[in-house]
């Protein structure tokens, strides 16, 4: 089992920043890949930005390329979103998600609010 547990969301202005970070924890850590999600209301939720966990590839939503960026710290079990040159129609519930094989994802945080304001 392993827990996600996501933090560094909040209100910010259109053009801003944020950080949001990932921390996992779980007796059998091991991903393939994690990733974050993203989820508006009455939508569909979205892959925005992942990470390969041992070699670090990274891939992203064309939506955010050149705006996010997605990184790990392997010491410390944490994903990190940078978050730069927000927008509004950014502001979603982001999740963190980990994939113990290419296949899919296994587990999920309970996501964090991030809202832009115009």
């Amino acid at each position: 089992q392993v827990q996600l547990v996501e933090s560094g969301g909040g209100l910010v202005q259109a053009g801003g920043s944020l950080r949001l970070s990932c921390v996992a924890s779980g007796r059998t850590f091991s991903p393939y890949r994690m990733g974050w999600f993203r989820q508006a209301p009455g939508k569909e939720r979205e892959l925005v930005a992942a990470i390969t966990w041992s070699g670090a590839i990274t891939s992203y939503a064309d939506s955010v390329k050149g705006r996010f960026t997605i990184s790990r710290d392997m010491a410390k079990n944490t994903v990190f979103l940078q978050m730069n040159s927000l927008k509004v129609e950014d502001t979603c519930v982001y999740y963190c998600a980990y994939a113990q094989n290419p296949f899919k994802y296994d587990y999920w945080g309970q996501g964090t609010q991030v809202t832009v304001a115009s």
